[in-house]
């Protein structure tokens, strides 16, 4: 079996329990979009005097809750309603993006995460372009992606635990360790980082480590066995060169557009002829003040 083939053996039964554990959270708990409007509108009857029941705040609210539930084909029928109501603002674009990514939209997904670039939730954007781009197995592209989410938001857990599994499943161990450790100070309660942590302390030499987290964290045995599997399979993948994609991607679209301008508009700036510091020179007396 090659390291490819031995990797992909292992982190499919690993993500396999990392998209469960994302999924026991998310999906429907026996709750139907009526009644999560119902909940909601009682939400806003008690939400602070002057604020309107109807706000748009109250329904993008609403939307975000439902796709916390695991209702993203209603959401994406919500957030038609908003927009044809308010227009489309940066947060129910973000909606868009990610129910289009949920149900497997992944042309109209990477159309929506391009336009946030250059809105405040730029960071977003490109998190969910990383994971457009994790989704099929391109690692290095999704990388490239989550770090430019991470320039824009550094504090982000989630974010900072996908990007260490990126460096992991690319055979990047050692690259994996700032990312994965700030994510579980930052997220300390995720289960998705908490087996990610585990399995870069595994696969970094460091069973001891990893047998304690995962004790701390009662991990079941079927999680253990593939955390062990994983480890494996990531130290032959590392030992055979890693899995960087060998298909350059550039950024396409408003994304390039918008990052060619940046790089323009910084000759708008005059390079000054001089410049002060704050430097003396050896043997130079304290400055006067």
């Amino acid at each position: 079996m090659t390291a490819s083939r031995t990797f992909q053996a292992g982190a499919s039964l690993l993500a396999a329990l990392l998209l469960g554990a994302c999924a026991s959270a998310s999906e429907p708990k026996g709750v139907y979009p009526a009644a999560v409007e119902q909940q909601l509108q009682r939400n806003a009857a008690e939400a602070p005097a002057g604020t309107p029941a109807d706000s748009e705040e109250t329904y993008l609210r609403l939307v975000a809750q439902m796709q916390r539930d695991g209702l993203w084909f209603a959401s994406l029928a919500h957030i038609d309603a908003l927009e044809q109501r308010w227009g489309s603002t940066s947060p129910s674009v973000r909606l868009r993006a990610d129910a289009l990514r949920q149900t497997e939209q992944p042309d109209a997904a990477r159309a929506a995460y391009e336009k946030l670039v250059g809105t405040p939730l730029e960071a977003a954007g490109y998190h969910g372009l990383g994971l457009i781009a994790a989704s099929r197995r391109d690692d290095a592209e999704a990388i490239r992606f989550f770090e430019l989410a991470r320039q824009r938001n550094p504090t982000d857990g989630v974010l900072l635990g996908d990007l260490g599994y990126a460096h992991l499943r690319a055979g990047r161990i050692a690259e994996a360790r700032i990312p994965l450790m700030q994510a579980i100070q930052l997220k300390p309660d995720d289960p998705q980082v908490q087996v990610n942590v585990a399995l870069y302390l595994q696969a970094s030499g460091q069973a001891a480590q990893a047998e304690a987290l995962m004790n701390a964290y009662k991990m079941a045995p079927r999680t253990r066995t593939a955390v062990h599997d994983g480890a494996l399979s990531l130290v032959e993948l590392q030992r055979n060169g890693g899995a960087e994609s060998a298909t350059p991607r550039p950024i396409a679209g408003e994304v390039a557009n918008l990052s060619y301008q940046r790089y323009l508009d910084s000759f708008k700036r005059p390079i000054p002829e001089h410049l002060s510091t704050t430097v003396r020179s050896a043997g130079a007396g304290r400055a006067s003040p």
